[in-house]
């Protein structure tokens, strides 16, 4: 059975919609989140991009992040946000860090 941070991470790669290169999107942390009223994670992603446009469909994607859906079964995906980014001088490697908050959806 995948954790939340797994599925969360598979959702972020499908935002790359058009890339026809190479995506790897990771879990590098996942903490348990709890507040009086919710509970939930907090997730720390890398995403790889790595092929002909890649700084250009990182762009795109962070472009679009703030309104973004990305589903996830039994959660909501309550915030997300890039907090470093790599960019290859060719174009054709990126790589970005995102933190996400989950909360569990009953």
């Amino acid at each position: 059975m995948s954790t939340v941070g797994e599925r969360l991470a598979r959702m972020v790669s499908v935002g790359f919609v058009g890339f026809a290169g190479e995506i790897s999107a990771i879990v590098l942390d996942q903490v348990d989140w709890a507040s009086v009223t919710f509970t939930g994670a907090r997730h720390r992603l890398r995403v790889t991009l790595e092929g002909g446009g890649a700084v250009g469909a990182a762009a795109d994607f962070l472009a679009q992040l703030p309104d973004l859906d990305l589903p996830v079964p039994g959660h909501i995906v309550a915030d997300i946000a890039l907090v470093a980014e790599e960019r290859g001088d060719d174009g054709r490697y990126a790589a970005l860090e995102l933190e996400a908050l989950t909360i569990e959806d009953r």
